[in-house]
């Protein structure tokens, strides 16, 4: 019997074991139970702050649009500064306010791809409350938002429109270049581009239009300051169409070129006539961006009046004899005779009468086919001088060569005769119009035309233009090149006919990075951007909220 009584012990023990067994997973599951519980739970606090979050967001962006679009419609700072709450869905609510941080003030960008360019800054910091309608958790933002007014002079080339660059020989272009279109860039041999390179459109390598495509190096600094090709080992060139696009030109460049695919928008001016630069230089009737409202000195008609008292006078008799006169030459380009308001710029200056706040405007819409202003004797201007006109403008001979001024030029188009210029002639050939060298130290602020499928409008390195045959001749320019229209009374294609390009030895002008060095009345391009960002807090609040 004694077998027996083993075998019952030994069943009770294992009763025991059985039942411990039990509590054990009973326990382990009830643990498991708790801890998906617990996932379950923090899986949807993270859901919900993180709702909170994208709606405080929310009301960063609400804000910060809300003060673009009122600089937009009203070309100041808002009168009254965002701020409310709302509901987002049915589980969020946003709460935000938007404080002014002070008067504008004159600074370095510090940041983004116009980063080192001086502008007149204004601050706002905008704060939001993001909350969860589900279990009360609340995130709060807050961002710094400025409105910045930078001038278009400070870059080196400055487009409105689609650009296109493709010079023969070697050249290196010194400062910033943008278009709010596409950009197309080639070189016959080598170019060379220093600073940022940004498009709001795409960039490409060739030509946008008819013609061939030229193999030379297309150099780009990087952030590091190294040239780097924007030809691939396999002679390919890396472009926006390429699908690695933007994490090859990020490695490349460092951020330096910026497309579309980047986040690049358009640089705009901030005009009453929205997406129309033209009206800078058109007449001021009825015209609240035309710079005739700035202008002291104004040529009407071939007539020069000044203002004098606050009233315009005509002043055309008591200048200098051969202040202002009319002269007629032939433009090969557009094919006809150009009827021409000439300035002599030293018998202006030695009159009395130089425009007191440095800004001379020019119109002529009288009978004449084609109308066009003429500025020679232009080597010393003596003081700062910007000079706008709705008509084509020509500049003869060197221009801002002694003595140099801030000074800017500003036409329908903008032409440049050499010192060998001689209306007689203009209807030759064009070897009998050869050049000889030539200065002009100005920002221009002019138009082109349109490349097509069968025509070329000629690109950057033919925005200043010119008529003579200017082969092995110099002609040394520093400045901005500024590109904002497509010509309206100018319109005649460019071609190799009537010209030969000179050696173009051109510079962006560094005095132009000063802002006591600008041209009077530089126009301005406005920006907006975020300049900080922070998440100061986490919470909750006891009771979710079911209004505001």
């Amino acid at each position: 019997m004694t077998w027996y009584r083993k075998i019952a012990n030994n069943r009770g023990l294992a009763t025991f074991i059985a039942l411990m067994i039990m509590l054990m997973l009973t326990m382990i599951g009830v643990a498991a139970l708790k801890i998906a519980d617990d996932e379950i739970t923090i899986a949807g606090n993270e859901m919900n702050e993180m709702a909170s979050f994208y709606a405080a967001e929310a009301g960063l962006e609400r804000a910060s649009a809300t003060i673009q679009a009122q600089y937009v419609s009203t070309g100041g700072p808002p009168s009254i500064l965002p701020c409310g709450s709302e509901f987002l869905n049915s589980k969020t609510t946003v709460a935000f306010v938007t404080s002014d941080q002070g008067a504008a003030v004159q600074r370095t960008i510090a940041k983004g791809t116009l980063a080192g360019l001086h502008g007149l800054v204004k601050t706002y910091e905008i704060e939001a409350i993001g909350t969860s309608l589900i279990d009360g958790s609340q995130v709060k933002l807050t961002q710094q938002f400025e409105a910045a007014l930078i001038p278009i002079f400070q870059f080196a080339v400055f487009y409105d429109n689609d650009l296109e660059f493709a010079p023969g020989p070697d050249m290196t272009l010194i400062g910033r270049v943008h278009s709010n279109g596409s950009l197309w860039l080639q070189a016959g041999a080598n170019l060379n581009m220093d600073s940022y390179v940004t498009c709001a459109g795409d960039l490409f390598h060739g030509r946008k239009g008819a013609g061939g495509v030229s193999d030379g190096n297309v150099y780009i600094k990087d952030t590091d300051g190294n040239y780097r090709n924007m030809k691939n080992p396999d002679n390919s060139f890396l472009e926006s169409t390429d699908s690695y696009w933007y994490d090859s030109a990020s490695t490349r460049w460092g951020g330096r070129v910026q497309d579309a695919a980047f986040g690049q928008r358009e640089l705009n001016l901030p005009l009453n006539n929205s997406g129309d630069p033209h009206k800078l230089i058109e007449p001021g009737a009825g015209n609240a961006d035309s710079y005739e409202h700035l202008a002291t000195v104004k040529v009407i008609d071939g007539l020069m009046y000044a203002l004098i008292g606050g009233v315009w006078q005509d002043i055309t008799g008591i200048l200098p004899a051969g202040t202002v006169t009319n002269k007629t030459f032939y433009d090969g380009r557009e094919g006809t005779t150009v009827n021409a308001t000439e300035i002599d710029m030293s018998l202006l200056k030695s009159s009395g009468y130089y425009p007191g706040g440095g800004v001379i405007y020019a119109s002529d819409g009288s009978g004449g086919t084609f109308n066009a202003l003429r500025l020679t004797n232009g080597a010393d201007l003596g003081r700062p001088l910007s000079i706008f006109s709705e008509n084509p403008v020509y500049v003869e001979g060197d221009f801002n060569s002694v003595n140099k001024q801030p000074a800017a030029i500003a036409g329908d188009a903008v032409t440049f005769l050499s010192n060998a210029w001689a209306d007689s002639n203009s209807t030759l050939g064009k070897d009998s119009r050869v050049a000889t060298p030539t200065i002009c130290n100005a920002s221009i602020l002019t138009g082109n035309t349109n490349t097509t499928s069968t025509t070329y409008n000629g690109g950057l390195e033919n925005l200043p233009r010119f008529l003579e045959n200017w082969e092995n001749v110099r002609f040394t320019w520093s400045g901005s090149m500024v590109n904002l229209w497509k010509s309206q009374q100018a319109d005649g294609d460019w071609n190799d006919t009537y010209y030969t390009p000179p050696i173009r030895d051109w510079a962006y002008d560094t005095d132009l990075d000063d802002p006591a060095k600008l041209p009077p009345e530089t126009p301005m391009i406005r920006v907006f951007q975020r300049t900080g960002w922070k998440q100061d807090q986490v919470g909750y609040v006891s009771t979710p909220p079911d209004s505001i």
